[in-house]
């Protein structure tokens, strides 16, 4: 998409200047907004034509049934899938009785802008009826960070060169129909108009309406409220699954008639009817006394301080600046109001993956958020604490202690019918555990861990003892497993899977260390405690001493290899491939090892590192989304840096230019965070794994300067990088110090002081590794090689 002239590369927007009809649904995704509890699509606002309609609010589903060819013990029964919920963005435009539809008369120009700073949406289009009448309409669309129940829609028509009666019918629209999401009749009738009507109330201040799911029982509510400047009449009408206030006014040439569209969206599984109602409409209420131009500057302040935390800056590379400030901009729309929900892998831009939730929102996205928004980092983990009971009881049904944390779910039960994959990867749990972990680390803040953190973390680790074992050989094993590489499944010793249980078993330690009263309130025995401590210090990393790399999981390397010349063109692999054929060849779907390599980092040495990466490169074809952000940062580390600027580069601009095929369903949130991670913990080389903030630096040849700022410990500190130096200044907190390390040396960087210290190059120990043919990243640092700084 952005490759092309339509779409140019700007740091602080996304500009779209010409409209594709082909491009609609990646355009919608593009530009969705949300505030991680409302999320609207980038529709239309005439809502036709359009690729998938969709508003969503989060964690709101909808039951449906699961089919098997052959069902067994343990299977779940049902899956979740996140409902279209009533469209408030609908507003419908009538010109002399024609309508305003993009694909008839003449669209004489149209733009559509998504400003980061401002957080809204803004259209601009002219338009001549099949009559000839010329308008212009503008409309300026906002989901409020501010007020979470609240979203806004100001719209503007102008006639343009002759007077013309204009009708604006703005909608509330329940049950509009969407594409299929699958090929299985039985799952699309599951779907099919989800939403049973409950009440409908309209009074002088605007229309609400309350719906339940059929199956899961959820009610939501939507409102809407307006106020139009000058129009000749209104009126308002309202029908079980729809409500629709018009107004007429004739305008002369150059006159407007303006209008603001005040929405409010909630859901609950036990609230009332009433209370509901009475929420969403007095959520309009609020936001109506502030009006549009008060919803826009309370935005802008949100996104103000939130840059001020968490922009990254990067000299050279027009694209990719743009791209990492928008992926940045949809992390923080994913989970900044989330309040009790998760994080889905689309977040709430389109109903990819069924609106789930899986690992990799511990894995990619929360610590984005524990640097640049750490109260919506512990929102995201109090859910999952939330969930505790459910992830119990499935351990139970699969034999075990402790807690079974689903592999993807929206409400807390395992949503996956893929048992190698949504049973045997329980690498999950261990994720989970360890993102609370490293909250206490990063943030200071122990409320996370007090407040649920250390129940969650204990039951965890009681789930690791149950699953692994003692070997022979006086290690710790865990077996029949999956890791993060679904192209390897059902193995022993996934390398990342036992380190991932380790450091969650000794996080499960320090945290009942820490707070002893904690633990005795949830009667967890000393001796318990230490028999976590034996096993996550004794965890077994399979090596291969002949070839001299670590091994995915225990006899990776002694595996056939997959013949990528002949798969050249079968990408991805799943889709042309059986199953039983990739898991028994060395190919790996994204990547494994090096994921473990970088979060656990203390376990390799530079050279072994080096030297995992080159085996590792050679055999990994990145079928999944998740992988380049992760070859991003280690390549980095061992210092082949173009190679990992161009991994950083496919990480960000993912969906920009739709590089999977797929971003017409949503974006892929944990991509975007990866490529923050590439840029902060690659380049930046960041580590916080032992409770100091380290950095060790280098910039790639693309690139003249990178400059981020994150929080740590409620602290900002920013860190700019240049050809020859480091300077860290730390921005607020009087009287505050911050103590971390450059290259290994330690220093203390105080409040309102910079603190230089000279980069120091590294030379990567190997040449740069080949990929699979045809699987090689885009390269971007090719042709966009550093240029000279000025003198």
């Amino acid at each position: 998409m952005i490759k092309d002239a339509g779409y140019p590369a700007d740091p602080w927007c996304v500009r779209e200047s010409t409209l594709d009809l082909e491009l609609l649904a990646q355009a919608e995704s593009v530009f969705a907004l949300s505030n991680g509890h409302i999320g609207l699509r980038g529709n239309l606002d005439e809502g036709e034509p359009h690729g998938i309609p969709g508003s969503y609010l989060a964690g709101y589903y909808e039951k449906r049934p699961l089919p098997y060819a052959e069902n067994s013990y343990a299977n779940p029964e049902s899956s979740q899938s996140i409902v279209n919920v009533t469209n408030g963005k609908l507003i419908r435009l009538l010109v002399d009785d024609e309508p305003f539809d993009v694909r008839y008369g003449k669209l004489l120009s149209h733009e559509r802008v998504l400003d980061l700073r401002a957080g809204t949406l803004t259209r601009v289009a002219e338009w001549e009826s099949p009559a000839g009448k010329r308008v212009r309409v503008k409309t300026v669309r906002l989901v409020s960070f501010k007020q979470r129940a609240i979203a806004a829609i100001q719209y503007e028509v102008t006639a343009l060169d002759n007077d013309v009666r204009v009708v604006v019918q703005s909608e509330l629209v329940a049950n509009e129909e969407v594409p299929a999401q699958s090929d299985d009749p039985r799952e699309a009738a599951a779907m099919e108009q989800p939403l049973d009507a409950v009440d409908q109330t309209t009074n002088e201040y605007g229309v609400t309406l309350v719906h339940r799911t059929k199956r899961s029982g959820l009610t939501m509510a939507a409102a809407m409220g307006h106020f139009f400047d000058s129009p000749q009449e209104t009126e308002t009408h309202v029908a079980p699954d729809w409500a629709r206030t018009t107004a007429v006014a004739t305008l002369e040439a150059g006159q407007c008639l303006r209008m603001e569209k005040i929405l409010g969206y909630g859901w609950s599984a036990s609230r009332s009817t009433q209370a509901l109602r009475d929420q969403v409409a007095g959520a309009v209420s609020a936001a109506r006394l502030n009006g549009f131009e008060g919803l826009c500057q309370q935005q802008r302040e949100y996104l103000d301080e939130f840059w001020n935390d968490a922009d990254v800056e990067i000299d050279g590379d027009d694209e990719i600046q743009q791209a990492v400030r928008f992926g940045l901009f949809h992390i923080l729309q994913a989970g900044a109001r989330a309040e009790g929900r998760g994080i889905a892998a689309k977040g709430l831009t389109g109903p990819g993956y069924d609106g789930h939730t899986f690992w990799d929102s511990e894995a990619f996205v929360l610590p984005v958020l524990m640097y640049t928004r750490p109260d919506a980092a512990a929102h995201a983990l109090r859910w999952r604490h939330s969930t505790l009971n459910l992830a119990k009881q499935r351990a139970q049904m699969l034999g075990f202690r402790g807690a079974a944390f689903p592999w993807r779910t929206i409400h807390g039960e395992e949503c996956s019918g893929y048992w190698p994959a949504g049973t045997a990867a329980v690498h999950a749990t261990a994720d989970i555990a360890n993102a609370v972990d490293r909250y206490t680390r990063i943030t200071g803040d122990e409320s996370v861990e007090i407040e649920g953190g250390i129940e969650l973390l204990t039951e965890a680790a009681r789930f690791w003892m149950s699953i692994g074992h003692f070997g022979h050989d006086e290690k710790w094993h865990v077996s029949g497993v999956t890791g993060p590489d679904e192209y390897t499944a059902l193995v022993d010793d996934n390398t990342y899977t036992n380190l991932a249980a380790g450091h969650a078993l000794l996080a499960a330690v320090r945290a009942v260390n820490r707070h002893p009263d904690v633990a005795g309130k949830l009667g967890i025995p000393a001796d318990e405690v230490e028999r976590w401590r034996a096993a996550g210090s004794a965890v077994f990393v399979p090596y291969d001493a002949k070839l001299g790399v670590h091994e995915q999981n225990a006899g990776f390397t002694m595996l056939p290899e997959w013949d990528f010349e002949a798969s050249r063109d079968m990408y991805p692999l799943m889709l042309h491939a059986p199953y039983f054929d990739i898991y028994r060849k060395q190919v790996i779907k994204q990547a494994d090892l090096e994921l473990a390599m970088v979060l656990f980092d203390s376990w390799f040495d530079a050279e072994t590192m080096a030297r995992n990466v080159d085996y590792y490169e050679r055999r990994t074809v990145r079928d999944s989304s998740l992988s380049a952000g992760v070859q991003a940062v280690i390549c980095a580390r061992v210092g082949h840096l173009d190679l990992a600027y161009d991994y950083a580069y496919e990480a960000a601009v993912i969906d920009l230019r739709d590089l999977h095929n797929n971003s017409s369903d949503g974006l892929h949130v944990a991509s975007l965070a990866g490529a923050w991670i590439a840029l902060v913990a690659g380049f930046g080389g960041m580590r916080d794994t032992g409770g100091t903030l380290c950095f060790d630096p280098q910039l790639p040849s693309a690139i003249n300067r990178l400059s981020f700022a994150l929080r740590w410990h409620g602290k900002r500190l920013r860190v700019e990088i240049q050809p020859e130096q480091v300077i860290y200044t730390l921005e607020d907190g009087e009287g505050s110090t911050i103590d971390l390390r450059h290259a290994g040396e330690e220093i203390t960087v105080r409040v309102g002081q910079s603190t230089a210290r000279p980069l120091t190059k590294r030379v990567a120990r190997l040449p740069r590794p080949q990929q699979p043919p045809g699987r090689e990243p885009p390269s971007r640092s090719s042709h966009n090689a550093r240029k000279p700084l000025a003198k």
